[in-house]
């Protein structure tokens, strides 16, 4: 009976309402307490990259520029926030590590949506489904929810434009 009387009282209502609105606009959601996704708009996009053929090739000098599926991926989406890449190169651990450290924003190499670096990067969404149908992601850093739903937003975005991944 006193919640039936309560909520008969329209301003006090309102107040608890305004409240409630008022404390949900303090924060940012999605967060990204690190601002991963502000400092690549700002300029560079740090990407973790270990050999994974066709998704991800290295080459053999630092001259040469990394390509593969994933490369290609990840150049589109930087180019779409006007950032630079720098590509970090190095074996999964490692890279999984620095990601950890808040040194990486990104981590590719051919990983599928199964992978069991997952406790230590978030997963993207698949932007891709193989004919296995095993679904290809890239990894962010946990908690790092605004750059991941931007990734995201991109994978969706090729997908509906008809350029989705091959």
């Amino acid at each position: 009976m006193a919640l039936v009387r309560w909520w008969n009282r329209p301003v006090l209502a309102a107040g608890v309402l305004l409240c409630a609105g008022a404390a949900a606009g303090c924060s940012s959601i999605p967060a990204d307490p690190e601002g991963s996704l502000e400092a690549a708009r700002e300029g560079e996009l740090h990407i973790g990259i270990t050999e994974h053929p066709p998704w991800t090739e290295i080459g053999d000098s630092t001259a040469s520029a990394p390509g593969g599926t994933e490369v290609d991926l990840l150049n589109g989406y930087a180019e779409r926030l006007g950032a630079e890449i720098i590509w970090v190169p190095g074996s999964e651990s490692e890279l999984l590590g620095q990601l950890a450290e808040h040194e990486l924003d990104v981590v590719i190499g051919g990983f599928d949506s199964n992978t069991h670096w997952q406790k230590e990067g978030a997963i993207t969404r698949p932007y891709r489904k193989d004919p296995d149908g095993s679904q290809r992601v890239v990894l962010v850093e946990q908690g790092e929810n605004a750059l991941l739903m931007d990734l995201e937003s991109y994978f969706i975005e090729l997908e509906h434009s008809g350029q989705e991944q091959q």
